[in-house]
Order: structure tokens, then sequence, then C-alpha cells
């Protein structure tokens, strides 16, 4: 991997959807009730927007992004209040059985190998430790991958790919696609063959052009989440053996005995 991710990151201080923004918060609010008191990794944090969130909750927490660039400014904004590493998260430099959680939300689809990461984080979690995902939704009809991307992994793929390492999984599902504004509902078509014919912006700014006809205004991603930000309801447990053509994320938490 040579990218450093910059153009297809939600950074802090961009332009974005609300709907940007309450993704952002739901899944560490949701992240945080399996963090309390926990020694846990984020890996692939980008600029840490959850970061600050999690260390309230953790007993320790350590950030890490393959990009020197996310790092950077991850580690510009939050000092000595959180440690924040460069590293990959095919190979982690932590000692075998020493964590209780390990996190990667919205970029398991960028990594090469998502086997060597689900070995890595049977290797370095505890009995009883957690591995906790957030992807989009591939299973949509109107799915479009981010460049970069290598694998994406829906409901199935994601329980199939933990259970092949020892793991018992759940899967999640957040935002319900019937529940979306009527723009959003007229646009799905538009969006489907807009990706089919190859007409959806690549870069980050291209998409926020896209998102103002889409979503209308947008706001500021803000450089920490806290407490309250957004509403907070638990996601929707879905099946583990099937896709799920329904909600936009997907959540897996995967758990060793």
């Amino acid at each position: 991997m040579s990218t450093d991710f910059l153009d297809v990151t939600e950074l802090a201080g961009d332009e974005v959807t609300a709907e940007q923004v309450e993704r952002m918060c739901h899944r560490y609010y949701w992240a945080g009730r399996h963090c309390e008191g926990k020694d846990i990794v984020e890996v692939a944090c980008g600029t840490g927007q959850g970061l600050g969130y999690l260390a309230a909750r953790a007993r320790s927490l350590v950030g890490g992004d393959f990009s020197q660039a996310m790092v950077d400014r991850a580690a510009a904004h939050y000092g000595s209040r959180v440690e924040v590493r460069r590293f990959d998260a095919q190979d982690m430099p932590f000692a075998d059985a020493s964590l209780d959680a390990v996190l990667i939300f919205e970029a398991l689809y960028y990594l090469p190998d998502a086997e060597r990461f689900a070995a890595e984080c049977r290797r370095v979690l505890r009995p009883g430790g957690k591995v906790l995902v957030a992807n989009a939704n591939k299973d949509l009809y109107d799915f479009n991958p981010s460049p970069h991307s290598h694998v994406y992994h829906g409901a199935a793929e994601l329980a199939g790919l933990f259970a092949g390492h020892g793991f018992a999984v759940e899967t999640f599902g957040h935002l319900d696609t019937a529940a979306v504004s009527p723009r959003q509902k007229l646009l799905r078509p538009v969006k489907k063959m807009a990706g089919a014919l190859g007409l959806i912006p690549k870069t980050m700014e291209g998409k926020k052009r896209l998102k103002r006809l889409v979503f209308g205004g947008l706001v500021t991603m803000p450089a920490e989440i806290a407490d309250n930000m957004c509403p907070y309801v638990a996601p929707t447990p879905i099946p583990a053996d099937r896709a799920d053509t329904r909600h936009k994320v997907i959540y897996a938490l995967a758990t060793l005995p």
C-alpha cells in the first residue's frame, strides 16, 4: 500500500453531510459500549475523530493508521491525550494476548489481505476479546466502491472471515434505506446508473459536489466527537448467513471464546 488515503477519507474540518457525521458518531457510540475499562486499539483510525471518545472510556487506547499524514493530523489534535502511531493493521506492533478489543471502521476494504488482519486480531486479543467492524454495505443495489479498495465484506462475508479464525460473530445493520429522505429515494437509481457508467467522482472533493445535490447543505466534520452529538439507537441485529440489502452500514462483532 502506497497511498496516504487523504483523498478518500472523511477528514476533520471537511464539508460533509449530516448523515456522515451521524454515521461517524453512531459507530463510536456503539463501540464505546464494548470498550469500557478495556485495553483497545483502533486501527486505520484516520484523523482520529473517535479517539477522544474512546479514550474517556477505555483503560488504555492506541490509535494507529498506515498513513503518516493521518497519524500526524490525529497526533496534532490530541497531543499527549492519546497515543497515535503509524503501523500496518496486518502486522500490529502488540504482544500476543495483550488487548481486549480491536476496532476497524470503514477501512477493512482498504487492506490487501483481510485474512491476515483477522489472524492478527486473534493473535493480539485475550480470551473474550472482540473485533468491532463497521463497513459500507456492498450488498445495496446502488453501492459504489471506493478508490484504493480491495475486497468489500457484507454481513455473510464478515461472519465467514472471522469465524474462520475461531471467532463467534454477530452482525448488525444501521441506517435503513426504507427510512431515507424522498430526495435520496428518488436519486438512488440515478446513483446506480452513474456508478455503472463510471461517473461517480473518485475524490472526496468531487463527491462533495454530488452530495450537495443529493443531501442539500453540508456541515463540518468535527475533529473530535462527543456525547449526545447525534442521537443513538442500537443497530439492528441481522442474519449473519446471508446478504443484507436494506441497511447502509453493516456492523460485525467478533468475539474470541
